[in-house]
């Protein structure tokens, strides 16, 4: 069981879809006490469950090293060779696979999202999910942003055309993020689901865990590939309540 003890927002906290706000990039890739724990989850599910949790078209090889080469000044001083990482472990980089390092080096997954010359959307072409909340991968790579989104009931078409605007304006350095949070049952991180399997009804607010997402939308200096990252708490619903629930009751 991986879990953190706090968030840093009111997950609580009712927000109109999308919930879009500017980010400061400073704050981008913020690891937490949980850090560890869940790098180490996913340099298993990478070693054990790759073709899940890993991938990516061969076009989005040049963004994929782009956001290496990004994450790498951001959040480990430019290094080009190899990492250490808070606990001491040695990550060496590949340049081959950057996708699969970032997966080792970070407590976020990492989607790539691609609009071609003509095309109406944005696409999913490459990503590192180890940590899916009822979707998986399989099912969403290379279609766009329409049918990654097709399970999702409010995703309707006056919301795809506000998302692809974002999207679309996204301006490199001033990155946007959202965030979501449901209640579960199971703390488990890696939880895929298939489009045609029944949903978990055993959601609701009695459950003991939080789930919450953060999710970040930003844009590649060069190639100018739009990259989503997901950084996922999973918190007991005492911790959560008694960082957040005096907000909730007062509201």
């Amino acid at each position: 069981m991986i879990l953190q003890k706090s968030i840093p927002y009111n997950p609580l906290e009712e927000v109109p879809l999308p919930g879009i706000k500017p980010m400061n990039l400073a704050d981008w890739l913020r690891p937490d006490e949980a850090f560890a724990a869940q790098v180490a989850y996913r340099a298993e599910l990478l070693s054990n469950s790759r073709d899940k949790v890993l991938m990516m078209h061969p076009d989005a090889q040049i963004a994929a090293q782009e956001l290496l080469e990004l994450v790498l000044d951001h959040r480990y001083d430019g290094a080009r060779d190899h990492v250490i990482l808070p606990d001491g472990t040695r990550v060496t980089l590949d340049w081959q696979q950057p996708l699969a390092t970032l997966g080792q080096i970070c407590q976020e997954d990492f989607c790539i999202l691609e609009r071609a010359e003509g095309s109406p959307e944005h696409v999913l072409t490459g990503a590192v999910l180890c940590f899916p909340a009822s979707w998986t991968l399989a099912e969403k790579f290379m279609r766009p942003l329409v049918g990654v989104h097709d399970t999702v009931d409010s995703y309707d078409s006056k919301m795809a055309s506000r998302v692809q605007r974002l999207f679309d304006g996204v301006q490199v350095g001033r990155p946007l993020w959202r965030f979501n949070a449901l209640w579960y049952q199971s703390p488990e991180l890696h939880a895929p689901r298939a489009e045609h399997d029944p949903r978990d009804q055993s959601h609701g607010e009695d459950a003991p865990y939080l789930r919450s997402e953060q999710q970040v939308i930003l844009r590649l200096p060069k190639c100018r590939s739009v990259v989503f990252s997901i950084h996922t708490y999973m918190v007991h619903r005492d911790d959560v309540m008694a960082e957040w629930g005096q907000d909730v009751a007062a509201s």
